[in-house]
């Protein structure tokens, strides 16, 4: 099993920002990414077609032989890693806003959260903010909207940009200190809020805390690949795999296919 790959899903291309960090952190593993764009997004499914998903996800990679999975999606992770960790035999890692580090480190006693409705309302989340934020201001927003037009390419649309004004103000207006990313498709929204940002504001997002989880876990199960002359990442889209060469700079080890699953 050490030298199979490692398997990342999201509902799309976000988790794209968590596989880069994995890949730079791990650069001698083999890697299967799953772009579910077809059902995207995830954060306004109900939280049964969010489970049903996330085990179609789940299934896919196994059949592919991964050795551990990656559920690179906030929203599938805080509404069925519990029930994927006890139904499946294979380790799972999962990704929630890191409320945790923006509440200790606040000054302001104010910190903001950009995420999806599902991510926002799910139990593990509410858990999480209430053991660490209980007794400073949090600023929650839905980012409605964000996630089909970067689906959509459009990253850098007009409409992207007022969605961001929009769902920003508040949070100034607030005086936060930190702004939590809850969504992997969000880090590529970063320079773009920087410029709306004030200087102080500290942004959040958990990418390289997942990758050296990754590290961590793969280390403790003796899991490291051995074979480190071929390495190859397969990057699988079931609706727009083109969508992914403009995040991915494509080369000899990686291979963006569309696949059906």
């Amino acid at each position: 099993m050490s030298n199979s790959p490692i398997g990342l899903f999201d509902s799309g291309i976000g988790g794209l920002t968590i596989w880069k960090e994995v890949v730079n952190l791990l650069p001698y593993e083999n890697t299967i990414y799953l772009a579910d764009s077809k059902n995207a997004p995830y954060g306004e499914k109900s939280k049964e077609d969010i489970l049903a998903l996330s085990i179609k996800n789940t299934e896919y990679l196994i059949k592919q032989g991964c050795k551990l999975i990656v559920v690179a999606c906030n929203t599938a992770t805080t509404n069925a890693i519990d029930y994927l960790r006890a139904n499946y035999n294979i380790p799972f890692i999962g990704i929630e806003p890191a409320i945790k580090p923006a509440a200790l480190q606040t000054k302001n006693q104010s910190v903001g959260i950009l995420a999806t409705k599902g991510t926002l309302s799910s139990h593990l989340f509410s858990t999480t903010s209430s053991i660490y934020a209980s007794n400073i201001n949090v600023t929650e927003q839905i980012g409605e909207g964000i996630v089909d037009l970067i689906e959509q390419g459009k990253l850098h649309s007009e409409e992207m940009t007022l969605l961001l004004n929009k769902y920003i103000q508040p949070m100034i207006d607030a005086n936060i200190d930190y702004l939590v990313l809850g969504c992997t498709h969000y880090p590529y929204l970063i320079p773009q809020l920087q410029q709306l940002l004030p200087d102080n504001v500290t942004i959040i997002d958990s990418g390289k805390a997942i990758a050296k989880q990754t590290k961590k876990i793969i280390s403790e199960l003796a899991l490291f690949n051995t074979n480190t002359t071929n390495i190859h990442h397969r990057l699988h889209s079931n609706l727009n795999a083109q969508l992914m060469e403009t995040f991915v700079a494509p080369n000899s080890h990686i291979k963006i296919e569309f696949a059906d699953f």
